[in-house]
């Protein structure tokens, strides 16, 4: 197939086997090789669960799934970063929570990642009906380009001949019958009774004091973004006059429900998820938003977690308006001014006096926002950065979390933190700086509310709220800490050439009218491994030189580009039926591990988006 034209041509790669230890989910318990796919599109879709632009990947992917499903097979190939998420149990448990309806192949030693050269998540690999790679695409915001390229290889492989069609291999799963499904977050309302987000039913449930009998459903429990319908709701608020605010995170908005009447509206978001360039404040029903997973009612508004982004949000109900509070969107670990911060997809927050706690789970750190001479400031209690995690108790500097997604405020003034992913609820203590473990053996943990004396858990892997008595003393367990394990790139000493390979798809263009369309951003674990390159730039090139005297360490880069559909055509006129182009964001964030030897590369190739000559 065409690209531009001032792309080179290169070798058809013929694509790498699918293996994974793990095995296979959703197709019956039936293996699969590329050679019983050949004669359809395969797209790759490299993955893990924890990843929240992997989960707006696989939204993206919905729709051309259903519109190509009999020439197209989608492969999630789950490739674990935290070590909970190489439980196979884990995998098949996401695989239902975020309603994944095509094979996927369980990599926990990530075999298939090595052999496609994958960097980062989430990665989209295109393989024709021949069974060669003919694209390759990291990052979100590649639905567009990846649909029109699909169409492309049907009209080429329908004419050849090579292109067959028909039922795909995917096999639904037996559905499971219990009240609540994976629920999400809780809160008590004024009456006793809890509500709960039932995230995949897309419901709110209120149950009985009890914390078992349902009392009620709200929503249709089908996908959608009407006045009766949720899309996997997460956080809960309680305001002041008694209305509940819905965090409705896959339809990128906040929803208000009213106990009383039980009417349902929406006061924040426009249903489309929020792209770099866009508004961050203004009238709220006219901003996008992107994935809130948590709200907290703090100093007068709504402070919502806005993961996609790795940002803190305010709504403020009384001027019904939205803006940025906190985070530039860079994803990581930086405490500092508000406007400053960095975070990894905030999930939990819990309003305390002067602080707002967050559960920042991809960095696994408890963190906190408070009042500052100019403003407000953030700063990490436990947690180190993107690529330590554990399971350790003691002092805070040296404690480890394995992505928290819940937070809560404590009677004494600690805090609980619903420490997700190695199952347990652990507390911090301010007062002593001190981190210990209350409880075990939960599973997946999202939230917990205060009940009494007890504190209720939302055990979401377990589709149950668990009521637990406060302890005197904390539970003591062996102390357990990780690196998330991916093979690091071995870089030469001196200088080294950070190349990210962006084409514009077929059929569309960089728009420069307005200024540069691309961004870049580095950064470094340690800050002391570069000694230059670092921070902001519109190319997406840049010379990094290499601290001699730092041997490991992290490179951090994000890259953005936006391309607009192409308003010209093969002869330079104007086309006429594409009057008002459409633009497209492309965007992704690296995490490159690197090593410092002799024999290392002097040129580092981060693909953001790239595709073959030929089909």
């Amino acid at each position: 197939m065409n690209s531009a034209a001032s792309a080179p041509r290169r070798a058809r790669v013929r694509a790498p086997e699918l293996i994974g230890k793990g095995g296979w989910l959703n197709t019956g318990g039936k293996p699969y090789t590329l050679a019983d796919l050949r004669g359809r599109v395969v797209i790759l879709d490299f993955w893990t669960f924890c990843c929240i632009n992997c989960l707006h990947v696989l939204d993206e992917l919905r729709e051309l799934e259903e519109k190509h499903r009999d020439t197209v097979v989608i492969i999630g190939v789950h490739s674990p970063k935290f070590v909970h998420e190489a439980d196979h149990a884990a995998v098949v448990d996401a695989v239902e929570r975020y309603e994944v309806h095509h094979p996927v192949l369980d990599d926990p030693e990530l075999a298939t990642w090595k052999q496609y050269a994958v960097r980062a998540w989430p990665t989209l690999v295109v393989i024709d009906p021949e069974g060669y790679v003919v694209a390759q695409h990291a990052g979100e915001g590649h639905a567009h380009a990846i649909e029109r390229l699909v169409e492309e290889l049907e009209a080429v492989h329908g004419a050849k001949g090579t292109l067959r069609r028909g039922d795909g291999p995917y096999v639904a799963p037996e559905p499971v019958a219990s009240d609540l499904r994976f629920p999400g977050k809780a809160l008590v309302l004024p009456g006793g009774n809890l509500l709960v987000s039932d995230s995949t039913r897309h419901q709110l449930v209120e149950l009985a004091p009890d914390a078992e009998t349902v009392v009620r459903r709200i929503g249709s429990g089908e996908r959608g973004f009407t006045a009766g319908s949720f899309s996997e709701p997460q956080g809960l608020a309680l305001l002041p006059d008694g209305r509940v605010v819905v965090a409705d995170t896959v339809n990128h908005a906040l929803r208000l429900f009213d106990p009383e009447t039980g009417a349902v509206e929406t006061v924040a978001g426009t249903g489309r998820q929020w792209w770099q360039g866009s508004p961050t404040s203004g009238p709220a029903l006219e901003v996008d938003l992107s994935s809130p997973w948590d709200v907290a009612w703090w100093q007068g508004k709504v402070w919502i977690a806005m993961a996609g982004v790795h940002q803190l949000w305010t709504w403020d109900p009384a001027d019904g308006t939205v803006e940025v509070a906190a985070g530039t969107t860079n994803e990581g670990l930086h405490d500092g001014p508000a406007a400053e911060a960095w975070f990894a997809q905030p999930s939990g927050l819990a309003a305390a006096g002067d602080r707002l706690w967050i559960a920042d789970s991809e960095t696994s750190a408890l963190r906190y926002v408070h009042a500052a001479e100019d403003g407000y400031a953030v700063t990490t209690a436990v947690g180190t950065g993107l690529f330590d995690f554990g399971h350790r108790d003691g002092d805070a500097g040296q404690a480890l979390l394995q992505h928290p997604l819940g937070v809560t405020a404590l009677p004494d003034g600690s805090v609980a933190v619903c420490d997700t992913y190695n199952h347990a609820l652990r507390r911090y203590d301010p007062a002593s700086g001190e981190v210990s473990t209350l409880a075990t053996d939960l599973r997946e943990p999202s939230d917990a509310v205060l009940v009494g004396e007890d504190i209720v858990v939302v055990e979401s892997a377990r589709h149950r709220l668990t009521r637990l008595r406060l302890p005197e003393d904390a539970v003591r367990v062996d102390a357990v800490a990780h690196r998330t394990q991916r093979a690091a790139t071995e870089v030469a000493p001196g200088t080294l050439r950070l190349d990210v390979v962006f084409q514009a798809p077929a059929g569309q263009k960089l728009d420069t009218r307005y200024g540069p369309s691309t961004r870049l951003l580095v950064s470094s674990t340690p800050p002391e491994l570069l000694t230059a390159g670092e921070g902001a730039g519109t190319d997406l090139f840049r010379e990094l030189a290499l601290n001699p005297e730092v041997t490991e360490g992290v490179l951090h880069v994000s890259a953005m580009a936006a391309s607009c559909d192409d308003t010209e055509s093969d002869s330079g006129s104007a086309a006429e039926t594409n009057e008002y182009p459409a633009c497209h964001v492309h965007q992704q964030d690296w995490g490159v591990p690197v090593t410092v030897t002799a024999d290392g590369v002097a040129r580092l190739p981060l693909v953001l988006a790239g595709m073959d000559e030929e089909a």
